[in-house]
């Protein structure tokens, strides 16, 4: 127990039998319950979690790789089963200093949080250990994350040092949540829906000898597919179905009139150069008045969800 709270750790763990078992052995006497999740790997991270005796520890076995968001998910509902009032995911490679539970604990159950999140940025002393192509990474994908879950004020939105208080999860559609790389995103954009508190918390990362197993090229062409899914289901969740809200409507109208100024830009410059002849001033202005108005709509949505942005 924890500050008279039940919790729980929940480890995915796929080809880390070289680290799972110090992983395990760190987690603090305080937490009730380590639910591990191997999720069909093949170095024996099975067996070397069967071998060990900790009383508090679960584990279950996938027959079939589900990814890590599957692995989550699997943990998480198993976590509510056992009446755990906090869940926290840990890595299995032993990457999240397991000293910062408190950190993350805290904002829940001190200060009214629904979930809180390891941010490696607000640790600038130890940012040069971060292998440059990961905070490269993150730096990118920022922008777009918080554009897709509206949570603007957080940063690092692929930290997966996360806690969620059991009340709030038990809301969540997990059957929705995405099963690989853009769980954490995805949690984001689930939690907005619900206008979910979201803390972000310094936590440096350990990167040691572990190696992610996450391939730049799979990020840079499913990453910007997920996140523009999950933007529109956010708004038509949050927005239209929950709380209808200027917001949708601006940024509908906005990306039509984006989308239209653009492309008959395009087309009209194609057709220039093709024909060689200039165009009017009036067909330049069907494309460029469509396209201000249209950024000036997205603009004014983005100003409100940074004011309603939940804190």
């Amino acid at each position: 127990m924890y500050k008279e709270h039940r919790i729980a750790v929940v480890i995915p763990a796929f080809n880390v039998a070289g680290h799972i078992a110090g992983v395990v052995r760190g987690i603090p006497e305080f937490v009730d319950d380590i639910i591990v999740v191997e999720d069909a790997g093949t170095d024996g991270t099975a067996q070397v979690v069967k071998g060990m005796s900790d009383r508090r520890l679960t584990m279950v076995q996938h027959a079939e790789n589900q990814g890590v968001g599957g692995a989550i998910v699997t943990g998480f509902r198993l976590a509510l089963d056992h009446g755990a009032d906090v869940i926290v995911k840990m890595d299995g490679d032993g990457q999240m200093d397991p000293n910062f539970l408190p950190a993350l604990l805290d904002p829940i159950l001190l200060e009214g949080y629904a979930y809180a999140k390891g941010n490696r940025f607000l640790c600038e002393d130890r940012l040069p250990e971060m292998p440059r192509h990961r905070l490269l990474g993150s730096f990118g994908l920022t922008f777009l994350s918080k554009l897709a879950s509206g949570y603007w004020h957080v940063f690092d939105p692929v930290n997966g040092y996360i806690a969620i208080d059991a009340r709030m999860l038990r809301k969540l559609p997990l059957h929705r949540v995405a099963r690989r790389y853009f769980f954490e995103t995805d949690m984001l954009i689930h939690l907005n829906v619900f206008r979910a508190r979201v803390k972000d918390v310094p936590v440096p990362a350990r990167y040691e000898d572990a190696r992610s197993s996450m391939r730049v090229g799979e990020v840079l062409v499913t990453f910007p597919l997920y996140l523009l899914r999950g933007f529109w289901y956010r708004i038509y969740e949050r927005h239209v179905l929950r709380e209808f809200s200027p917001v949708a409507v601006f940024w509908i109208l906005g990306s039509l009139l984006l989308a239209w100024g653009f492309a008959f830009g395009a087309f009209t410059w194609i057709r220039s150069s093709w024909t060689g002849h200039v165009a009017t001033t009036g067909t330049v202005m069907l494309s460029i008045l469509p396209f201000i108005l249209g950024f000036q709509l997205a603009l004014q949505a983005i100003l409100i969800e940074i004011q309603e942005s939940p804190r």
